[in-house]
């Protein structure tokens, strides 16, 4: 499975303002840590604030930060949000597809139970488990190694 950029963004943002929960973030100091546009970070940030992750406050001392308590964010919730309207292949997706094996592909239902055990799994996890840096183990880099 491949997520969007935006996705890998939004989520790179979230682990973010997770590790600092409570403090406000501006888009610039966002954008710069990520290596993103203003524009392009906008676009993630009001997705998220019209979800409910994100609050944002204009202004002198505005920004935007996390809206829920990170350990109360799965991150199958979020994938859920940032690949709105990306159907892991097109028979998934709404209206009429150009498949020529459907209605008896066998595949389609291979793939389904297959999304489905992988935003399971992401059910289990929350924000709080990939914040960055996280605070328990003074992470100091944005990707390691995953835990053997």
């Amino acid at each position: 499975m491949r997520l969007t950029s935006f996705t890998d963004y939004g989520f790179r943002m979230l682990m973010r303002m997770a590790g600092a929960a409570g403090q406000s973030f501006s888009t610039a100091e966002l954008a710069r840590e990520l290596g993103l546009s203003r524009h392009h970070l906008m676009k993630i940030i009001q997705k998220l604030a019209a979800a409910g992750f994100v609050e944002t406050r204009r202004g002198g001392g505005g920004g935007a930060r996390l809206a829920r308590d990170p350990a109360q964010i799965s991150l199958g919730e979020i994938l859920r949000v940032l690949e709105t309207g990306h159907a892991l292949v097109e028979c998934f997706g709404p209206g009429q597809s150009a498949c020529t094996l459907m209605p008896g592909c066998r595949l389609r239902h291979e793939l389904a139970e297959a999304e489905a055990a992988f935003l399971a799994h992401l059910d289990r996890r929350t924000l709080a488990d990939i914040a960055w840096p996280n605070p328990r183990d003074g992470a100091t880099r944005w990707c390691s190694p995953p835990d053997t």
